[in-house]
């Protein structure tokens, strides 16, 4: 009986490191975002040449609903519980073709352009703004043409990154429409999988000993009109 109990408490405390982002806005969860193949175990992806580095889903499940917000303005996108391990959070977006639905789109190919990354402060350890936070304003480019877009939210745990596929990924893609904007077509656009490399150094990276004094998050630059 022993035995199992420290089995079911190493395994919640395992569950309880991890987190979701299952939230746009003022919706509930998995409103207007798709749901993660994680929704249930809080887990990550090891994989960055797994399909699942997309959205962290095994098919092109839509969400039910469509989140507005005005280019120019931002969204806040939630994590669930707030984020605990190391390392950074960064937003893309896509445009959904004309024509096609935004609750069906796959997001394949380089259409996906970088909005937001964050760097960490330098010291004794690298600390993160994201670290314990459960809310993340993220700014829509005001130049960006108006239409649907898949907004893909990850945020990277670096604490066991020193050997290949150490990273985890916690990823999850919100359905927006875009209104107002401009005319200006994003560069720098990559595809997921294939914006990563397992030996990016923003991605296999020692943060514990000895600590970086500097930080290349991986992927494009980010975006800005």
């Amino acid at each position: 009986m022993l035995t199992k109990t420290v089995i079911l408490l190493a395994a919640a405390l395992g569950a309880s490191a991890h987190y979701t982002l299952p939230k746009v806005g003022n919706g509930a969860d998995w409103q207007h975002v798709r749901k993660a193949d994680n929704w249930q175990n809080n887990g990550f992806v090891g994989d960055v040449n797994s399909q699942q580095i997309r959205c962290f889903q095994s098919s092109n499940a839509g969400a039910a609903d469509v989140y507005t917000v005005a280019a120019g303005s931002s969204v806040t996108y939630y994590a669930n519980p707030s984020i605990y391990h190391p390392g950074p959070m960064q937003f893309y977006l896509a445009r959904v073709p004309d024509g096609q639905d935004v609750k069906s789109w796959s997001g394949e190919g380089a259409v996906w352009f970088k909005v937001y990354h964050e760097q960490p402060q330098f010291g004794s350890q690298l600390t993160w703004p994201s670290n314990g936070k459960s809310s993340f304003q993220v700014p829509i480019p005001s130049c960006i043409r108006a239409g649907k877009y898949l907004l893909r939210a990850e945020h990277i745990g670096l604490h066991v990154a020193q050997s290949s596929g150490g990273a985890q990924f916690y990823i999850s893609c919100a359905q927006l429409e875009v209104t107002g904007g401009g005319s200006t077509e994003p560069s720098q656009k990559v595809a997921f999988p294939g914006a990563y490399s397992a030996s990016d150094p923003g991605i296999l990276i020692n943060i514990n000993y000895p600590v970086p004094t500097s930080y290349k998050n991986p992927g494009p630059a980010v975006f800005s009109c």
